[in-house]
């Protein structure tokens, strides 16, 4: 094996150059379709916000950025006004207008697809949109919305055709079909933005192609085409780079990783990210996969927490397991973004010490739950889960793991069947409100708080600072108010940390790309190495 790996990397020196205007683009997942309004997950984003724009867009930090907005102000809390880019068209030459971002919002809420992540809780947010002119669009929200800028970066905005005069109501905007269909954007017809590419052919499983927008308001994208190939086994994926099929390549598997370092033919991007691995830690009386004494859930205690927490030696996950791709975690958000707690650093691992809050807690005998966990979502998931396990052996605690496929796990951690699920967890925005609202704050489905809550954590302390925070515009003050519920947090531990994955991109050396903390793979953002 590794004489072929080596062979195919000097045939990749070697080989005469790939057309220089086209970048091919191994990605690790494949999209779900080519509707940008289907499904809220990094291969879709990356797809999408070739061929789609928003009003707003993320820069590779996350931070809000203008895009078929030019400019934004606030009349009150409620109440946003914005200023739309001029001199935008379409795909199919149709001039850009405020009347295409009512119609868009409205297509999201009339979305077949209608699942958790198709974006239409962010547009129900939204109580009225009134079109001031072609160029100006009044947005009013139901409730002050601080991160309304970073959620419209996702909405995709869609040409409305011969339609005029729409409403936007929250209900469905009032108006029957034809709405655009999942298939019409598989097939084509509907997948027109304004974005720097257009899409010449779809195919979910096998291939992506996209050419460049020559009439893009923008930056004029440097690559002709983009081919957006799905491989979704780390091996054949980066066997494609190594052979020349391949430009760019999303995950490679962390093993891969000091090879690819040492080879002078390609590059390596590694990117922090915001996506948390951590162990929900189920709340309940009758905790269906806990065995306590006398039939009790000693999870309930805090002490317990703490000290699973302490038995994780998390530097050695993130430098063994995780080959150097992952940062130990001890808080909601890396250290530094919004809400999070200046010097917190990581529980220290300490075995000693949790086997003393076990006996404090009243279980120095310890006690047994299964932890459940996916095997093929996040990186090296399965083996996470295991080395979790061994390190709560050491400290009394009888673990069993049972690790199982993604579309197995989410659907039956919803149903709040286990009661140890290790998940992951990637925030769009740059700072803690987010990882607040959906997984630590009570569940409140009218308003939509935590609706990931599935251990049935409550604090009526974090929820009065949290919910505080989401309403508070002022961003000094909404800070103060996230970071005193962040530490609360860490001291009560509804959630166990244990690391933030890293991104990883391996690429030609003669191109230049620095990665994203959103996990996605912008065209745009690629360019020949200078």
């Amino acid at each position: 094996m590794r004489r072929l790996a080596l062979a195919l990397a000097l045939n990749a020196l070697f080989a005469a150059p790939v057309l220089a205007q086209t970048l091919r683009i191994g990605m690790a997942a494949e999209t779900s379709a080519a509707d940008p309004h289907n499904y809220a997950a990094a291969p879709n984003s990356t797809y999408r916000d070739h061929v789609f724009e928003g009003l707003t867009g993320l820069d590779a930090r996350l931070r809000p950025k203008p895009a078929l907005a030019t400019g934004w102000s606030r009349r009150d809390d409620l109440t946003w006004v914005f200023d739309l880019r001029q001199g935008v068209t379409f795909h199919n030459g149709q001039p850009f207008t405020a009347e295409d971002v009512v119609f868009s919002y409205c297509r999201t809420l009339n979305n077949e697809s209608e699942v958790v992540g198709s974006f239409s809780r962010e547009v129900r947010r939204i109580a009225a949109m009134q079109v001031e002119s072609p160029h100006r669009l009044v947005i009013r929200t139901r409730e002050p919305e601080p991160l309304l800028l970073s959620d419209l970066a996702s909405i995709a905005i869609i040409p409305r055709g011969e339609r005029t005069g729409l409403t936007y109501s929250a209900d469905g905007c009032g108006k029957e079909g034809p709405w655009p269909s999942v298939a019409d954007f598989n097939e084509g017809r509907a997948a027109i933005g304004t974005g720097p590419y257009r899409l010449r052919s779809y195919n979910r499983s096998s291939l992506i192609e996209l050419t460049r927008n020559d009439a893009y308001w923008g930056d004029k994208p440097h690559w002709a085409e983009v081919r957006l190939r799905p491989v979704t086994n780390a091996g054949p994926r980066l066997a494609g780079l190594l052979a020349g099929d391949l430009d760019v390549i999303e995950a490679p598997a962390t093993a891969d990783v000091p090879r690819i370092r040492q080879n002078q033919a390609f590059a390596l991007a590694v990117s922090p990210t915001t996506r948390l691995i951590f162990l929900q830690m189920d709340q309940r009386e009758n905790a269906p996969f806990v065995q306590g004494p006398n039939g009790s859930n000693p999870l309930r205690d805090v002490r317990v927490r703490q000290a699973l927490s302490m038995a994780i030696d998390r530097r050695a996950i993130a430098d063994r397991i995780m080959d150097g791709l992952a940062t130990p975690a001890g808080q909601l958000l890396p250290e530094g973004m919004r809400g999070t707690v200046p010097g917190a650093g990581v529980l220290p691992y300490d075995p000693a010490r949790a086997r003393a809050l076990l006996a404090e807690a009243g279980v120095p005998a310890g006690f047994s739950f299964t932890l459940h966990s996916t095997n093929n979502r996040y990186v090296n998931d399965a083996r996470v889960a295991q080395a979790l396990a061994q390190y709560f052996q050491r400290i009394g605690v009888t673990v069993a793991v049972d690790a199982m496929p993604s579309n197995v796990f989410f659907p039956r951690r919803g149903r709040k069947e286990f009661s140890v699920p290790m998940g992951g967890w990637a925030a769009s925005a740059e700072e803690t409100q987010l990882f607040l609202r959906a997984w630590v704050t009570t569940m409140d489905r009218e308003r939509g708080f935590g609706m990931s809550n599935y251990g049935e954590f409550s604090d009526a302390e974090i929820d009065r600072l949290a919910r505080t925070a989401f309403a508070t515009m002022d961003e000094g003050d909404r800070e103060r108010l996230m970071e005193q519920a962040s530490r609360l947090v860490i001291e009560r531990l509804p959630v166990i940390p244990v690391h933030f994955e890293n991104a990883a991109w391996a690429f030609r050396r003669d191109l230049a790309f620095e990665g994203r903390m959103d996990q996605t793979t912008p065209a745009s953002e690629i360019k020949p190495a200078r």
